[in-house]
């Protein structure tokens, strides 16, 4: 008989491993997800393994959320350049 050695918590976080890699999450889900684990840290009751997956999985997250800002703002210097979108103007919009 062969008894699991991995804690409830540790499976939780494997399931959330693996369920991430395989649904890319929205850049809304993703910031939700940082501000939950930075406020997990800020209350220090963490275990030290606990505290480590939590930063991992906080800097991949921060990864995801610069890069979807990075493409978004790519995406709309190619509108601006294209002329396809023009800088807002208030006397412009009045008329």
């Amino acid at each position: 008989m062969t008894v699991s050695t991995k804690s409830p918590a540790k499976k939780t976080q494997a399931s959330a491993a693996d369920a991430a890699a395989n649904n890319p999450l929205s850049f809304e889900q993703a910031v939700q997800e940082l501000e939950t684990i930075v406020q997990q840290m800020e209350l220090g009751n963490l275990a030290l393994d606990e505290s480590f997956n939590a930063y991992k999985r906080g800097a991949e997250l921060l990864l995801s959320c610069q890069t979807s800002l990075s493409n978004v703002e790519q995406q709309v210097r190619i509108l601006t350049d294209a002329s396809k979108l023009a800088p807002f103007n208030v006397d412009n919009a009045s008329s």
